[in-house]
């Protein structure tokens, strides 16, 4: 049963929309779809620029 719910599961990067690195790796669930808060972006912490900006999904 764990080896169906990891398959329903992706691993992504989240890429700061300014400086193009990729700051966090995080799980999104690919099963039901990307809900339209990730499509948009995050605001996460950008430690190069030490201060939060939108972070967009990047698949490798």
């Amino acid at each position: 049963m764990a080896k169906k719910k990891a398959e329903a599961r992706d691993y992504v990067w989240l890429q700061c929309s300014e400086t193009g690195d990729l700051n966090y790796r995080t799980q999104v669930n690919v099963k039901g779809g990307l809900p339209e808060k990730l499509k948009a972006g995050l605001r996460k912490y950008s430690p190069r620029l030490q201060r939060h900006t939108v972070h967009k999904i990047k698949r490798k």
